[in-house]
C-alpha cells in the first residue's frame, strides 16, 4: 500500500473548516471529479453491498464502496475496493486538529496498484489531487473569511442554447408575480451559476440563509419559479434512517404511504410532519444536471450523523469526541436493534454491536466513546442526532402557505388518501351581524364591504406565514404552522378593523364591521375535498366552536394556544380573562382565554 501525506495550516478553527472539507460532493465537483452511480444490493446478513461505477481519465471504473468513516470536526476516511481499475484500493483521509485559533490538517491519499499502469499513475494522481484540493480549500477559507465572493473559482457551466435569454425572461415573470418578492433575478443567477452538487436538491430554507433573506419570501419565490418554468418541484419521501430522498415525485398526489430504502435495507412509512419534504431542482431547459452524483456517502450527505465508524469483526476502538447534549440514536447501517440516548453531558455511552443491533454500554470517560463489534462480519456503526433538521421544508409547512394554495390549488392528495398532522393552528373568523348589514345598506354595498374584508384578512394571514383554507359564507378558516403566527395574525386583524371601517363609510356606523375570532391548535387530518386540501377532526371543530364564543372585537384562544411558551409573551400587555364553557360536541366544559378589545 502506497501513501502520500501532506500537512496544511489554516487560520480557521475546525468547526468552520469541517463543513467545507467534509462536503465530499462539492469538493469532488470543484476539483473536477466525474459523477458516478451506485447499485445497492441487500446481503443475507442485513448489510448492503454498494457497487459504484463511473469514468475517470479515460478509464471505466467499478468498485465496492465501503461505508465512509468520520468523526465530526476531527477525522474522515474514504474506502473503496476497486474491481475494475488500475488500482485495487484508492482513497483519501484527513485529520483536523486545533492549532491556536486555527487548524492543522493532515491529508493523505493511499492506494494499492493492480498493475504497472497503477504503479505509474498512483503518485501522479495523488500529486494532482493534492494540488487541486489545496487550491480549493484555500479558496473556501478565503470565502469563509469574506475575502472572495464565491467559495470556488470555477468555469461557467455548459448551458443549453438560449438558456440565459430564457432565464432573463423568467426572472422578469417571477418578479411580476405577487409572490416573486423581487427575487427573480437572484434565483435565476443561482440556477445558472451555482455548483451542480448544490442544485440537485435545492432547499429554499438553506437558500434563504445564503441570500440573507427571510424564509417565506424565498419559499414563495421558489414556488413562483416552478409556475414560471425556472424550477421543478420535488416531493421527497425521506428515509427515517439516512434521511435520503428514496422516492421523489413532482406531484403530491403521487406520494406513496411508504417506501423502501435500499441504502439502509428497510421499509419505512410516510409521516407528513417528519419525512415528506418539498425541494426543487432546475428545469432541464435552463440547467440540465448530469446523472449521478460527485459523492453519495460523505458526512454532509447525512449531517445528522456526527460519528460513523467501519469496524472489522471483533474490533474494539475508542474515539475522542465531544458531543453536545441532546437526543441521539446508536445504531448500525444495517437493520437491527438500536439504542436511544438522551445525553445531558459528561460521559457518553459506549456502543456494543452485535449481529442484531446495538446496545448502549455503561458510560466511560468524558470525551471518550468505546465501540465494540461482536458480530462476525464487518459493519458500520454510527451515532445520529434524533432531531430533524430545521432547514427541511415539510409538507404541512408548505400547505399552510397562502402562496402554495394560490399557485397550486390543484395539488391534492390522491382520492381516498389522508395524512395525519400532529400540530396545526387553525383560526376561524366571522362577522357579527352580517345579515343585518345586508338589510341596512343593501346587497351590493354589503357584498363589496365583505369582499374587501376578505382581502385584508387574506393579506394578514399571508403576512404571518399562514394560508386561507376556505371561506364559508362570511367566515374564514385559515391554517398556520406556528401558533405564534396565528395569534399575531389575530391581533393584527382586530387592530386593523378600525382602519378598515374608516375606509368603508367613515362615521357611518351602519357600514362598520365587527370581527369574531377563535384560535386553536392540535392534531388534525389533511384530506382532499372539492379538489382542495382541507383539515378535519376535533381540532377543526374546537376552533370553530371557540370562534362561536367570540362576542366581536375580541379573540378567543384555546388553552393549548394561550399556554404555548412562545405565545405567552404576546399576551402580557393585552387585557384578557379566563373562562369556561360547555361546547357542543365536547363532553367536559372547555377552558379558554378571551383577549379583550383595547379600551
Amino acid at each position: 500500500m502506497m501513501r502520500r501525506t501532506w500537512t496544511w495550516h489554516f487560520d480557521l478553527p475546525p468547526e468552520q473548516l469541517w463543513p467545507v472539507m467534509a462536503d465530499t460532493s462539492r469538493s469532488g465537483e470543484a476539483i473536477g471529479l466525474p459523477t458516478y452511480v451506485l447499485e445497492e444490493t441487500p446481503q443475507p446478513n442485513g448489510t448492503v453491498l454498494r457497487q459504484g461505477r463511473g469514468k475517470a481519465a479515460g478509464y471505466t471504473l467499478e468498485w465496492e464502496e465501503k461505508p465512509f468513516e468520520w468523526i465530526q470536526e476531527r477525522h474522515f476516511r474514504e474506502g473503496r475496493v476497486l474491481t475494475k481499475s488500475p488500482f485495487r484500493r484508492f482513497g483519501p483521509a484527513f485529520d483536523i486538529e486545533p492549532e491556536g485559533t486555527g487548524s492543522k490538517v493532515t491529508f493523505s491519499i493511499q492506494w494499492e496498484a493492480r498493475n504497472v499502469i497503477g504503479s505509474a499513475l498512483g503518485g501522479l494522481f495523488a500529486a494532482n489531487a493534492r494540488g487541486r484540493l489545496e487550491r480549493r480549500y484555500r479558496e473556501a477559507v478565503a470565502f469563509l473569511k469574506g475575502e472572495r465572493p464565491t467559495m470556488f473559482e470555477l468555469p461557467p457551466p455548459k448551458l443549453p442554447r438560449g438558456a440565459r435569454d430564457r432565464a432573463a425572461a423568467l426572472a422578469e415573470a417571477i418578479d411580476q408575480s405577487p409572490y416573486g418578492n423581487g427575487l427573480g433575478q437572484r434565483l435565476c443567477d443561482y440556477v445558472l451559476g451555482a455548483m451542480a452538487s448544490e442544485l440537485g436538491r435545492l432547499r429554499p430554507k438553506r437558500l434563504a440563509l445564503e441570500f440573507g433573506v427571510a424564509e417565506r419570501p424565498v419559499i414563495e419565490a421558489c414556488l413562483t419559479a416552478v409556475r414560471a418554468g425556472l424550477l421543478t418541484m420535488k416531493w421527497e419521501l425521506l428515509c427515517n434512517n439516512c434521511r435520503g430522498a428514496k422516492f421523489s415525485t413532482a406531484a403530491l398526489s403521487e406520494l406513496p404511504r411508504g417506501a423502501h430504502c435500499p441504502s439502509c435495507n428497510i421499509d419505512y412509512e410516510r409521516d407528513f410532519e417528519r419525512n415528506v419534504e418539498l425541494a426543487f431542482a432546475p428545469a432541464p431547459a435552463i440547467r440540465p444536471l448530469m446523472q449521478g452524483n460527485y459523492c453519495l456517502s460523505g458526512p454532509m450527505t447525512t449531517p445528522h450523523v456526527p460519528v460513523q465508524l467501519l469496524l472489522a469483526p471483533g474490533e474494539r476502538r475508542t474515539i475522542s469526541v465531544d458531543l453536545p447534549p441532546g437526543p441521539y440514536r446508536l445504531r448500525t447501517l444495517h437493520p437491527g436493534v438500536y439504542a436511544d440516548v438522551d445525553y445531558e453531558g459528561g460521559a457518553f455511552p459506549g456502543l456494543r454491536i452485535t449481529a442484531t443491533g446495538v446496545e448502549a454500554n455503561k458510560t466511560g470517560e468524558p470525551g471518550q466513546i468505546p465501540f465494540t463489534n461482536e458480530a462476525d462480519f464487518e459493519l458500520a456503526a454510527l451515532i445520529e442526532d434524533r432531531r430533524w433538521a430545521s432547514e427541511a421544508l415539510t409538507a404541512p409547512e408548505v400547505i399552510s402557505l397562502q402562496a402554495f394554495r394560490d399557485l397550486f390549488a390543484e395539488a391534492t392528495l390522491r382520492p381516498g388518501d389522508e395524512a395525519a398532522v400532529g400540530q396545526v393552528t387553525l383560526l376561524f373568523s366571522d362577522l357579527r351581524g352580517s345579515t343585518a348589514l345586508y338589510e341596512r345598506v343593501g346587497d351590493a354595498v354589503a357584498f363589496n364591504i365583505v369582499r374587501d374584508h376578505f382581502a385584508f384578512l387574506a393579506t394578514i394571514v399571508r403576512d404571518h406565514n399562514g394560508a386561507v383554507v376556505k371561506t364559508i359564507g362570511d367566515a374564514v378558516m385559515a391554517s398556520f404552522g406556528d401558533p405564534v403566527d396565528a395569534v399575531q395574525a389575530a391581533l393584527a386583524m382586530q387592530a386593523r378593523i378600525a382602519d378598515f371601517n374608516r375606509g368603508h363609510g367613515g362615521d357611518r356606523i351602519d357600514r362598520h364591521l365587527t370581527i369574531k375570532l377563535g384560535v386553536h391548535a392540535g392534531p388534525s387530518v389533511m384530506v382532499s375535498l372539492n379538489d382542495r386540501m382541507d383539515y378535519f377532526g376535533s381540532t377543526v371543530n374546537m376552533a370553530a366552536r371557540l370562534q362561536g364564543q367570540s362576542q366581536g372585537g375580541d379573540i378567543v384562544l384555546s388553552e393549548a394556544v394561550a399556554c404555548d411558551p412562545a405565545v405567552k409573551p404576546l399576551l402580557v400587555a393585552v387585557p384578557m380573562r379566563r373562562e369556561n364553557v360547555g361546547l357542543k360536541g365536547f363532553e367536559s366544559p372547555v377552558g379558554f382565554v378571551r383577549v379583550l378589545p383595547a379600551a
